[in-house]
């Protein structure tokens, strides 16, 4: 399967180029049933190094909070992520439409993953 990736800010550099630092889109193809931990692993990364990330426009992880490490991706998915300096307002969380992994992690969470600061 192919996927669309978008990679952005520092995170860019797992596209190839060590030197950008904007964004990057590779299409990397993996084997049906791969996770979302398998991609991560594809492109290098450590999973603490990504910050807010979104699976075909659904958020599936932020810092602190990433549970989409076992979500099976499918050909074509749209997997954009974020590094850690990236800004999302907490008040924009509201109503935004999550893959239910995560659904289910913030509302187990005391503070619904509502909080100023992150580890």
């Amino acid at each position: 399967m192919t996927l669309d990736v978008w990679l952005y800010g520092n995170l860019a550099r797992y596209a190839g180029d060590p030197n950008e630092t904007t964004f990057a889109n590779p299409h990397p193809r993996l084997p049906a049933g791969s996770t979302l931990s398998d991609l991560l692993n594809h492109l290098g990364m450590d999973t603490e190094e990504r910050g807010i990330t979104f699976i075909n426009g659904e958020l599936s992880a932020m810092p602190g909070m990433q549970p989409d490490l076992q979500h099976e991706l499918k050909d074509g998915d749209r997997v954009a992520l974020f590094h850690l300096r990236s800004m999302w307002p907490f008040q924009y969380r509201n109503g935004i439409k999550m893959l239910s992994e995560m659904q289910k992690t913030m509302e187990s969470s005391p503070d619904m993953g509502i909080h100023h600061a992150y580890k």
